[in-house]
């Protein structure tokens, strides 16, 4: 008998602790459009360097794709324009993609 009211004490105590957790819980939480603005407000403090970042990116991008461009096209390779589609298409899509963006948050 002893053991079982232990068990019971036990039970009831974590029970009660739970159901306080649950009931103070939504009392301590923000509401959803404040978390929201906060989130983009934060966006807003990193975004610049961020968008110098895939900038560069994309120069490097644009870059290195010249160079390979260029060394199949003095080769003779005959899938030079797929190259260029591929590489110009993810240089102009670095590029572009974060001026986009910036009107999100503007």
């Amino acid at each position: 008998m002893k053991h079982q009211s232990k068990r019971y004490q036990l039970f009831t105590r974590l029970f009660t602790i739970a159901l306080l957790l649950f009931a103070l819980t939504p009392m301590l939480a923000q509401g959803g459009a404040t978390a929201i603005s906060n989130a983009a407000d934060d966006i807003k403090d990193y975004w610049d360097p961020i968008k110098l970042i895939l900038k560069a990116v994309g120069g490097l991008v644009g870059f290195i794709g010249g160079l390979r461009v260029y060394n199949k096209w003095t080769n003779g390779d005959q899938d030079v324009n797929k190259e260029i589609l591929g590489y110009g298409g993810a240089m102009i899509f670095l590029i572009v993609v974060p001026e986009f963006v910036t009107s999100f948050f503007a």
